[in-house]
């Protein structure tokens, strides 16, 4: 009986011994990520410090005047500055909300691709949606310039049928932008945004499928009664983590499409914080905005995550 105990003890040590390897061997594997996460996400929150310096670029924040909360407070109390920035928000609340209007498109999307008999073709209308992500702004600013402007293909076309008798650009005027940006977003980001969907589909048990068919389901019964409930989950956790980007907007596609005309509907939170800082040389102040926009959406994030865990009972942490 000692013998037998003796070897279960060296048998358990063993199995720790061999745990504590795997563990340390998949710690290395990660590693480098890890690396560069913290080089690229946490240490720039050393700029942060900018916020509380009267800073100037070229010079140490060191040699510069330390002021404290006065760029945080003049977020309030300087009247200009706090309708700039009733303003700016404004844009990116309505600008996003519209888009949230369209989070089911790629959910949709990739069900209706998927159940396409022609795999080709498939492949094909996935490739093609799929490109326009990963071309920059300025050259779909040309595009739809070359399209939209005043001597563009639709103007030609509309003078020459007789539907109107003045070009009209479409992209220049301040007229229902928002909905402009949103449309532009959902084309180029559409193929991208149902990649995950494709990913779930393929995941999904093909016997549920096989079942439904022998009860005598159509396809759009099978769609409906399991390919989407089956996707929801995927849907409401990109949701969340959505809300967690709500204010970051980006700027190359509102840089690109700015003019004087369109200014004061198209400029979203992160070009006004680009504005001030690049353009305007407040950078300082343009830090301050940058953390207020970080802490807002932290606290987005929170909320629609434990509201996600008390209505639905998952989350995303």
């Amino acid at each position: 009986m000692g013998k037998n105990f003796t070897k279960t003890n060296a048998g358990t040590l063993s199995n720790t011994v061999r745990k504590k390897r795997n563990g340390i061997k998949l710690f290395l594997y990660a590693l480098p990520m890890i690396v560069i996460v913290f080089i690229f996400n946490y240490l720039p929150l050393w700029g942060w410090s900018f916020a509380f310096f009267q800073y100037k670029a070229g010079k140490s924040v060191w040699d510069c005047v330390f002021v404290g909360w006065d760029n945080f407070t003049a977020l309030f109390g300087n009247v200009v500055m706090r309708r700039n920035l009733v303003r700016v928000l404004t844009n990116t609340f309505g600008i996003h909300l519209l888009g949230y209007l369209f989070t089911p498109l790629p959910l949709l999307f990739a069900v209706f691709l998927s159940e396409m008999r022609s795999k080709k073709f498939q492949k094909f209308v996935q490739s093609a949606t799929t490109l326009p992500n990963f071309v920059g702004w300025v050259v779909i600013y040309s595009l739809v310039n070359s399209f939209l402007s005043s001597g563009g293909l639709v103007n030609t076309v509309l003078m020459d049928t007789g539907l109107i008798t003045e070009p009209n650009n479409f992209m220049i005027s301040g007229d229902h932008i928002w909905i402009k940006m949103v449309l532009l977003q959902q084309w180029k980001s559409l193929g991208w945004s149902a990649i995950v969907y494709f990913a779930a589909i393929a995941g999904i048990d093909q016997e549920m499928y096989e079942a439904a068919m022998v009860d005598g389901a159509s396809r759009m019964q099978r769609i409906r009664y399991i390919s989407v409930p089956m996707l929801i989950p995927t849907y409401f956790v990109l949701l969340i983590m959505g809300i967690g980007n709500f204010l970051n907007t980006g700027v190359d596609q509102y840089l690109a499409f700015s003019n004087a005309l369109n200014k004061e509907n198209i400029e979203v939170l992160d070009l006004y914080v680009y504005n001030l800082g690049i353009k305007g040389g407040q950078i300082s102040f343009s830090v301050a905005v940058g953390i207020m926009k970080s802490v807002v959406a932290l606290t987005l994030f929170g909320m629609a995550n434990f509201a996600s865990k008390k209505i639905r009972g998952t989350s995303v942490f």
